[in-house]
Order: structure tokens, then sequence, then C-alpha cells
């Protein structure tokens, strides 16, 4: 059984508030309204400033702060930076009433050497290709750089290398050459050139790859050094540098295409050294020549290589698919099919690796010995060097 508790049904009178409640309340609303309008009574006079002597609050700090950077890649663009110049190409026009002469192209080059007076300058070839003067602006700092006339001495356009001269009256650094057959992948890379003619700028990337084959033409096949540092028009010429600036390539193009970017290329510099060398002495460059079409054993199909007859454990080398009559390989013997795998007792796998060998080690008439594998079996030749025709220079 439940129980309630019923109340009686009435209502309680109201009653009034204290008087005294009521003035605590209103005191403390208006000493709120009081602080809060202050700042603005003060501004407008009504109420007198506060005192100095109190703490103020200060937003923002008006201290200037002076902040020394100093960096593995600022000292190397601050050793390597000196030795990298300007090129500018000029041609002559002729009209009718008079000659004229104007730039044709601009591009980077790199001072390497001073030798009884002169200074010599590494560049590329298509950046001098076509010219009638040239001239080379070396920075001196605070944008006070000096132009220069230039000589050329010679100029590679399979290698696209050329060197140039010039006074080393205002030379004051000379770049330091490093070891790109050391180079990995990952590793820091730095450009510095003249990129658009703006003047020297520099830009930082990684060594994408340290060897990448790159086609020159359907004949030939060279090795550069792949960078995402950014290099574009008129960085042509100049310095790929590592963290301890020194000079591992030689700028030389950039393939730009939609949806591309990040494919810089340089020469490497141990493979521009032999080049840039017999530049300086003959003013060209006289190539070492078998007179042979090629191609590449890793790209052959398994019924080509049947029909080689090659051995299974040949997967590298060069087979010989077309030989120029008189050539010095048709001379010594050899035959289309043929399969070449050394040269001197050294491996080659690839035609990039047989033109290395003979621009690198061998000379016009210097005498080569040619291991090849002809119908399955191993043989051995040796070949006199001709002289490369001038369009395969």
């Amino acid at each position: 059984m439940g129980y309630y508790d019923e109340q009686p049904d009435y209502k309680q009178p109201k009653r009034s508030a204290s008087p005294i409640f009521t003035s605590i309340v209103s005191a403390v609303i208006g000493g709120l309204i009081v602080l809060l309008l202050s700042p603005s009574l003060t501004r407008m006079g009504l109420l007198p400033s506060v005192d100095g002597n109190l703490p103020q609050t200060t937003v923002g700090n008006k201290q200037v702060t002076s902040v020394k950077v100093n960096s593995d890649i600022t000292s190397a663009v601050k050793k390597a930076a000196p030795a990298v110049v300007g090129v500018i190409n000029l041609k002559r026009s002729f009209n009718f009433f008079e000659t004229e002469e104007l730039q044709q192209s601009s591009g980077s080059g790199i001072i390497f050497e001073k030798i009884d007076g002169k200074a010599r300058i590494i560049t590329n070839y298509h950046v001098i290709q076509g010219g009638s003067r040239f001239k080379v602006i070396i920075p001196n700092g605070n944008d006070k750089n000096q132009e220069v006339e230039a000589r050329l001495l010679g100029g590679d356009q399979l290698t696209d290398l050329a060197v140039l001269e010039i006074s080393d009256k205002y030379v004051t650094a000379i770049a330091d050459l490093g070891n790109s057959d050391q180079l990995t992948a990952g590793e820091p890379a730095i450009a510095i050139g003249n990129p658009l003619g703006l003047g020297q700028s520099v830009t930082t990337g990684v060594i994408s790859s340290p060897k990448r084959a790159f086609k020159v033409d359907e004949q030939t096949t060279t090795d550069v050094i792949q960078t995402d540092a950014a290099i574009n028009p008129g960085n042509s010429g100049g310095a790929l540098i590592n963290i301890s600036g020194q000079v591992i390539g030689i700028n030389t193009l950039k393939i730009a295409e939609q949806g591309v970017e990040g494919l810089g290329f340089a020469i490497p510099i141990n493979d521009a050294r032999p080049i840039v060398e017999k530049l300086i002495k003959y003013g060209k460059v006289s190539r070492p020549y078998l007179g042979v079409q090629m191609v590449d054993v890793a790209d052959l199909t398994q019924e080509a290589r049947q029909q080689l007859n090659l051995p299974n454990n040949i997967t590298s080398g060069v087979a010989l698919y077309e030989l120029e009559p008189g050539s010095p390989a048709d001379q010594a013997g050899m035959e289309p099919g043929d399969v070449i795998t050394a040269l001197d007792g050294q491996t080659v796998k690839s035609g990039s690796d047989i033109r290395q060998y003979m621009y690198t080690k061998k000379a016009v008439n210097d005498k080569m010995e040619v291991t090849y594998f002809r119908d399955g079996k191993k043989q051995t030749t040796t070949i006199t060097l001709g002289e490369a025709p001038s369009n395969l220079r």
C-alpha cells in the first residue's frame, strides 16, 4: 500500500527583495561596466591616464634579429661560383647597308685552368655553335661583372663540348674538378649557371642517376649524369657540383615535356677531361673508327639470339648487323652477325661500352684485339683502328 504526501492547495505570499542585496548587485554591475569602458574613457579624456610606472603590454617584438646562415650548400656555392661565367655567342649579320653583330645565344662556362697569362673555359658546343665572336662575363661580386673577349680553341659536336680562352687578368678563381666515377644516387647536386641570361643563379637537388645512357643520334649513345636540380636554357655549360664544391659535371640539356619535370643532365667531368685535352691540343677530336652498325645483345629478341646461335651464358655484348665496305672491321675479316664481347681482354656489355673504351683508351691507328662469337664459337682478331669521318666525330 502506497502513501502520498499531499500538500495543501494554497499560494505562498510574494516576498520583496532585500534593499541590502539590491545595493550589492548594483555596485558589482556598475564596477564591471566602468572597468570595461575605462580604456575608451581614458582616450576621450574623461578618465586620467594610467601611471607610467605601471607595467605596460607591447604587442609584437620590435627587435631586429640577424641570422648568419652557413651550411654545406652555401659553402660549396661560395667555393665554386666565382669560376662559373656567362658566355655570349655573337654572329655577324649582313644587310645591304651595313654589317652588324647580333647576339645569337647565351650560356654558361667553367674556368678550369690558368696558364701563361691565359685562362681556359669549358662550355657546351651548342652554346658557341655558329658564332663568329664570343664574350665571357666574369662575376666579380656586388653585381660588378667583367666582360672580356674570348677565343675559341675548339669544339666537339658529338660530346657537346667546347673550350674558350681569355686573358687571366680578371680571373680570381679556378674550378676544382671532382671525380664523377664516385657518384651515388641520392647525394646532393648543385647546379650553377646563367639561366635565360638573367645572371648567375643556383639550383639544388640530388643525383637521380650517376650514369644514364642518352641517345645522341641514330648511331651514338653517351652516358650522362641525371639530376633533378633545375637546368634551364642558359644553364648550358655551367657547373654541376657536389657538396664539396667540386665540379662533377657540365650542365648540358633538359628534357621539358608536358607532365615531365626534374630531368636535368650533365656531362660527367671524367668523360669530359680527355675531350677537353684534345680540343686544347688539336682544336678538334679525331676519333678511332670501327665502321660497324651495332645493336646491344640485351635488346635482341629470343628469335634473333637463336639465329645468331649464341650460347646461353652470353647475355651481353654487341651484335654487328652492318659493316661499311673497306672499314677497319671489314678489313679485319669481321662479318654481320658477329657478337663482340671484349676489347683487349676487357668485357664490353653494350655499344656505349665500346665507344667509351675506344674514345678514352685508344687513338687513330692503334691496334685493338677484339673477342667475338661467330655461329656460337669464340674467336679473336686484331683491328687497326681508322679515323672517324667528320660527320661521326
